[in-house]
């Protein structure tokens, strides 16, 4: 296993190679990679059932943002299949291969950004979320976990399965590199890339504890996921 320090070496180095790659809009960034996408996050695999392990079981009814084409659902069904889910991602071509996947399932898919959508008050058992939020700032997390917040019923649960920084260097670099190849390619603030802009750990449950989240449970591993609640009244 590479140290920090290797691994901030090599970070750099990649940075350097793809400094002239022009930013990928987000939904055709996946649409390209559609055919042997599920085979590239085969990776995730033990991180993907941990994930499903950390949802309570008395869970019913699931607001998945970024489902793409549902990896972690696969195994969320396995361990209970009468979970009603409404997933939202940008990509129609993965909403479609989920839907197909899953025909059986109450399952509401919706093609759009997951930030503009009006997820309800005291609506949902649980929010989830598998490498999706990484990459976008912390500001519009922020104001996104709040609003997650409201959404959930009292005792309800946000699950989240991501990419962290191992340290601040790493997350300030990989920030300060977006926003100039932003710039540098005159991307409007409301165009979503794909870019990594991971947080640290302590800063991304900073942000949850703002909003209101009791943070229950850190699992570190492939993925690091993250469970907070919302504290019953």
């Amino acid at each position: 296993m590479k140290s920090s320090e290797e691994y901030l070496q090599s970070l750099k180095q990649w940075l350097r190679e793809t400094e002239d790659s022009p930013l990928e809009e987000m939904s055709d960034f996946f649409t390209k990679r559609l055919e042997g996408y599920e085979e590239h996050m085969s990776v995730w695999k033990t991180s993907y059932r941990l994930f499903a392990e950390a949802l309570p079981r008395e869970c019913r009814k699931i607001l998945d943002l970024g489902c793409g084409t549902g990896l972690e659902l696969d195994q969320i069904w396995q361990l209970n299949p009468d979970m009603e889910v409404t997933g939202i991602d940008l990509c129609e071509s993965m909403l479609d291969k989920l839907r197909d996947k899953h025909p059986d399932k109450r399952l509401t898919l919706i093609c759009g950004d997951y930030f503009q959508y009006d997820p309800g008050c005291g609506k949902w058992d649980a929010v989830i979320s598998f490498e999706s939020l990484h990459h976008f700032l912390p500001e519009r997390k922020e104001e996104l976990y709040r609003k997650l917040f409201r959404a959930l019923k009292d005792g309800g649960v946000f699950i989240l399965g991501d990419y962290i920084a191992c340290c601040g260097e790493e997350e300030e670099l990989l920030r300060d590199t977006c926003l100039k190849r932003r710039k540098r390619d005159s991307i409007p603030e409301d165009r979503f890339v794909h870019f990594d802009i991971p947080l640290t750990l302590e800063h991304e449950t900073s942000l949850l504890q703002n909003a209101g989240f009791r943070i229950e449970k850190v699992l570190e591993g492939d993925a690091v996921i993250i469970v907070g609640r919302k504290a019953e009244k």
